[in-house]
């Protein structure tokens, strides 16, 4: 029987809601909050549950107590560079691997004690390509169902809803292999939704993608979110993909440093953004600090300044340091300020970085 938990840490969503919530399939717009649990009446179970997870790897520490919940129907982020241990969650949440310590649940089941019951309830879009090039787009979603348990009419009739789903139905006879990294792609969407999972997981689903292409990919998972209330979770550090999600986890060198939506992370910067490009950034941080009484942090070589009203900021700056300055500009904080906001420093500095 699923264990109903009470809300730890800020970062989860209330276990209990003071008003009646659509179940699933949604034949409208998405909810925002978790369903009922039909076991439990009055209660909601989430989809995932994470519960003071860590792992490491050695004397490394990979995750380190980290805890969230997700909601059905919810797509969920987690934002960070390589070496952040976003992906150490995903393949403990895809049951590859057991966490050191700690528990995580999906739809109540404890992915430690029972891994092959959690896997029935969740598909998987791994970051590296996991089709067989050489056979056809529906020899590989036809072997992929039979892993589980699928056979016969009902096999071929989910083949081919999947591939008309993704836009793949003229495609079934070719190869994997003479298909665009944009379409090998939708083939791995197809074969991980094949056996009508409630949760989808997915390991930087962009990767090696171009920008049309990602797009694309993009809008199915919207779809699908919106149409069939499949709760999705996915690890990026592409800003443009976190922005889509109905919430983002900001990790950082293992701990789930902030999480929250996107416009949330946004307005917690705090003003407009200004940011400042000097040859000695050291010094006119220090000239700003003495003449304008606060501090100007120094970010991948530049002075990043979180005010109000930055454009009179812009022009006290230049009057007052002509000659230091080499370029400023400002604008409302967008995705990556926010990162910037949380850890100190940009996420492609991190990605350097961890490479």
């Amino acid at each position: 029987m699923p264990r109903l938990h009470e809300p730890r840490t800020s970062c989860q969503l209330p276990y209990r809601v003071p008003y009646p919530v659509p179940l699933t399939p949604y034949p409208g717009p998405r909810p925002l909050y978790p369903v009922p649990c039909t076991l439990y009446p009055g209660s909601v179970l989430s989809a995932i549950q994470i519960d003071r997870l860590s792992h490491r790897y050695g004397e490394r520490t990979a995750l380190d107590e980290v805890s969230f919940s997700v909601a059905p129907g919810e797509i969920f982020g987690l934002l960070g560079p390589n070496g952040s241990g976003k992906t150490t969650m995903f393949r403990i949440l895809s049951t590859l691997m057991r966490p050191t310590s700690g528990r995580a649940e999906i739809f109540g089941v404890d992915i430690g004690v029972d891994p092959g019951l959690a896997r029935r309830s969740f598909g998987v879009v791994f970051q590296r390509p996991s089709v067989d090039p050489k056979l056809s787009v529906d020899e590989n979603l036809t072997h992929h169902g039979r892993l589980y348990g699928m056979r016969g009419s009902e096999l071929a009739q989910r083949c081919r809803e999947m591939l008309d789903r993704v836009g793949l139905a003229d495609r079934a006879s070719d190869r994997v292999e003479t298909l665009s990294g944009g379409l090998q792609r939708r083939v791995e969407l197809a074969k991980g939704l094949l056996h009508s999972p409630r949760l989808l997981l997915l390991d930087e689903p962009s990767t090696g993608l171009d920008p049309g292409a990602r797009r694309e990919f993009n809008r199915h998972l919207l779809d699908l979110r919106d149409r069939d209330g499949v709760t999705i979770v996915l690890t990026t550090h592409y800003m443009e993909e976190a922005e889509r999600c109905d919430r983002v986890g900001i990790m950082d060198e293992g701990r789930l440093a902030r999480v929250d939506t996107p416009l949330a992370l946004k307005e917690s910067v705090g003003g407009d953004v200004v940011v400042v490009h000097s040859e000695d950034c050291a010094a006119l941080g220090e000239k700003i600090r003495q003449r304008f009484g606060f501090d100007a942090a120094e970010v991948d070589g530049t002075l990043r300044i979180e005010q109000e009203r930055g454009h009179e900021l812009v022009r006290d700056l230049v009057e007052a340091f002509p000659d230091e300055i080499r370029t400023v500009t400002f604008g409302k904080p967008t995705l990556e300020d926010a990162f910037i906001h949380v850890t100190g420093r940009r996420l492609w500095e991190s990605v350097e970085e961890a490479a």
